[in-house]
C-alpha cells in the first residue's frame, strides 16, 4: 500500500455534488493498493496513521498524533498512487488491485482505523469520480510504503 498523508485544517470529498466525507482539523490520507498487499500491510499502516506525531502542542512542533488532538481521519481509496511512468508518457496502473482485491482491502482498512481510533474515520466513495478539497497545515504531507516500511 501507498499513502500519502497531509496534516490538514480541512478536508472534504465530494461526488457529484454531494459531499461524502469531511473532517476538521486531522488527516486526509490518501491510499492506493496493490495486489501484493496484505493484512499485515493493513496493519501497520493504520498503526502508523493513528501514532504518527504530525501536531504540536506546548511540548514542540511534533508532539501529538491524530488521536491525542481529537482530529479525524479522512480515508481516500486512490489508485493513481501506484502510477508507473517509466515508459512513454501515459502512465500505466498496471500494479495497483483490480476492484475484487483492492475493495477488501479498503473496507479492512477502514475497519482496522475504526478500531484503533474507537470511531470510523470519514471516507470518499470507492471508484467515483472525487472532488477532494483540503486546507493543507504547514504543509505537512508524508509519503509512506507499506513494502519499504517508510
Amino acid at each position: 500500500m501507498r499513502a500519502v498523508i497531509q496534516r490538514v485544517a480541512s478536508a472534504s470529498v465530494t461526488v457529484e455534488g454531494e459531499t461524502v466525507g469531511m473532517i476538521g482539523r486531522g488527516l486526509l490520507v490518501l491510499v492506493g493498493k496493490e495486489e501484493a498487499d496484505t493484512a499485515e500491510d493493513i496493519e501497520w499502516l493504520a498503526g502508523k496513521i493513528v501514532a504518527l506525531r504530525l501536531f504540536g502542542d506546548d511540548g514542540g512542533p511534533w508532539a501529538k498524533n491524530v488521536m491525542e488532538i481529537g482530529g479525524d481521519v479522512l480515508l481516500v481509496s486512490q489508485f493513481t498512487l501506484h502510477a508507473s511512468t517509466k515508459k512513454g508518457t501515459k502512465p500505466s496502473w498496471h500494479r495497483a488491485a483490480k476492484p475484487d482485491i483492492a475493495i477488501p482491502l479498503y473496507e479492512a482498512l477502514i475497519a482496522k482505523l475504526t478500531e484503533l481510533m474507537g470511531k470510523p474515520p470519514q471516507t470518499g466513495r470507492f471508484g467515483a469520480m472525487m472532488q477532494v478539497a483540503l486546507v493543507n497545515d504547514g504543509p505537512v504531507t508524508l509519503i509512506i510504503d507499506t513494502k519499504a516500511r517508510e
